[in-house]
């Protein structure tokens, strides 16, 4: 309380965060909202109706599609509370909100590892890519992954509280909950749900990058389709998750730590604010991942838009006769 009233009576301390939070948040999380929620209902309807029977990665696929569908839902929430500034909807609420940003978070990152350890028995196990192919074996990873993101995410709603401020409730955020709490689990989340994954992508594309290397028998087109996906999934652990793990550590060290003047506690969380949606962004690459996938999303993609046109046109060719000369000339 001391400490928080330093830095309101701080002249030199400008709330660069409050601005940013306030109109930066909204405008990121309503583009991702209409962004996800079209592109991942899409998709989802695309392999349900076009992409059957499916395989192990097209199973993964649906899971990471449906995962950030509900990930995109919960935003206009969000995009409320920065709006107004006031949380209205009760501390239930505020920690399932929460809780579907970190566990679209962390699934999503054991979704593409999975992705990766099967792309990497198929390209550099070739006889056992029959077998990984198999649907069991995508259901088996999907339950695996929605479990121990459960596992993983579950003390957090015991963690996240609402707080009264300026006469006002707000939800407040994990990293910025109380810094004693929430600092070694931060870390377990951050080595356990992130940096492990990495290495084990890591590692995994590296294997496969050296076969290709040497492969004389693999077309050019499944060697470059297999390329584009290892830099999209490592441009999403490095650019999207990496900044974010990186700034949620400095935020929740800046609370704890007495020797952190006010202007320097601002600054860190004005950067932690800017890594969030950058973290949600990953669903915008997911929408590209479908389509190098090897599941022909984009050829199913186009049959099905081309499909609609087409009974659009059959519709008005039928209603066309119909139409009296009277009105064609009107027409």
């Amino acid at each position: 309380m001391q400490q928080k009233a330093k830095e309101i009576n701080a002249t030199d301390c400008l709330p660069i965060d409050d601005y940013i939070q306030s109109y930066y948040l909204p405008v990121m999380y309503s583009i991702i909202c209409i962004v996800g929620v079209v592109g991942n209902f899409l998709a989802i309807i695309i392999y349900l109706v076009k992409l059957r029977p499916w395989k192990s990665s097209s199973i993964i696929m649906v899971n990471l599609a449906v995962a950030d569908l509900l990930y995109a839902l919960s935003l206009p929430v969000l995009v409320q509370f920065y709006v107004t500034k006031a949380w209205s909807m009760g501390e239930f609420m505020c920690r399932f909100i929460r809780f579907c940003f970190y566990y679209n978070l962390y699934g999503s990152i054991l979704f593409l590892t999975c992705l990766s350890i099967f792309r990497y028995v198929a390209v550099v196990h070739p006889l056992k890519a029959a077998e990984i192919r198999r649907k069991r074996w995508g259901i088996l990873a999907c339950l695996a992954v929605w479990a121990v993101s459960l596992v993983e995410i579950g003390p957090m709603l015991g963690m996240i509280t609402v707080r009264q401020q300026d006469n006002m409730t707000k939800c407040v955020d994990f990293a910025s909950n109380d810094p004693m709490v929430v600092w070694w689990y931060g870390w377990i989340l951050t080595i356990l749900g992130y940096m492990m994954p990495l290495l084990v992508v890591c590692w995994c594309y590296t294997r496969i990058a050296g076969i290709l290397g040497s492969s004389i028998s693999r077309n050019r087109q499944s060697r470059s389709r297999v390329r584009m996906l290892t830099i999209l999934i490592l441009v999403v652990f490095v650019v999207c998750f990496l900044p974010y793990h990186i700034m949620r550590v400095l935020r929740v060290d800046s609370l704890r730590r007495f020797d952190v003047s006010c202007m320097q506690r601002r600054g860190v969380h004005a950067a932690y604010i800017l890594s969030r949606p950058l973290a949600g962004l990953n669903t915008f690459f997911n929408l590209a991942l479908y389509t190098l996938a090897g599941d022909k999303f984009q050829q199913a993609f186009w049959s099905f838009v081309h499909r609609r046109e087409r009974m659009s046109r059959q519709i008005s060719v039928i209603h066309t006769p119909h139409m009296s000369k009277t009105d064609l000339l009107r027409t």
